[in-house]
């Protein structure tokens, strides 16, 4: 499936260094799929220990249905694991707008189709105030042209090439791809002399 553009509502996570655990805590990750991770997204940062709600972004009702996640430097540091933007993912997160990012969470990005732009510190900034000043104000992501259009902001928005290039040509599903290639995966099966 292409992705040539993603549209909708912006949410706020501010702060640089923001690893996966922050992003989900290591203890949710002994499930044998990734069902019902969207409440684990950020969940010590949105409950205290007695399971009451803390002031976060994803608790906040003006927040709800956002898909397009506004975030600072080096977002995704620390270990690999898939399972935090598997619960951006599955909380609604449809693309990230940032800084900059750690490379493997990038390259997990990638792989469910969650595009990752970044933006200048002062663009970036810019694009974070509007959202929390205007909640309700649609951010479009144009992946083809790099672009940026929030409300009166139009900004450029680098891409890694070869990411935007899996983007824009669908190649970034490789489950996609080897159901489309299930013929010659077949045929090469039973030409293999093992």
């Amino acid at each position: 499936m292409k992705i040539e553009n993603t549209s909708g509502k912006c949410i706020v996570v501010r702060g640089n260094e923001i690893d996966t655990d922050r992003i989900i805590p290591a203890r949710f990750m002994k499930v044998v799929s990734f069902k019902g991770l969207r409440e684990a997204a950020f969940y010590d940062e949105r409950y205290d220990a007695d399971g009451g709600l803390k002031t976060h972004p994803f608790n906040d009702e003006q927040y709800n249905g956002a898909s397009i996640l506004l975030v600072n430097k080096n977002f995704g540091c620390g270990s690999s694991r898939e399972h935090a933007p598997q619960a951006l993912m599955r909380w609604g997160i449809k693309a990230i707008i940032g800084e900059s990012f750690a490379e493997i969470f990038v390259g997990n990005c990638t792989s469910m189709g969650i595009p990752t732009a970044a933006v200048s510190a002062d663009d970036i900034e810019a694009l974070m105030r509007k959202a929390e000043e205007q909640p309700d104000v649609v951010m479009s992501l144009d992946i083809s042209s790099e672009e940026i259009r929030f409300g009166d902001i139009i900004l450029h928005a680098g891409m890694n090439p070869a990411i935007r290039k899996a983007m824009l040509s669908g190649s970034w599903d490789s489950t996609e791809i080897l159901l489309e290639a299930d013929s010659l995966i077949r045929w090469l099966d039973n030409e293999l002399p093992y």
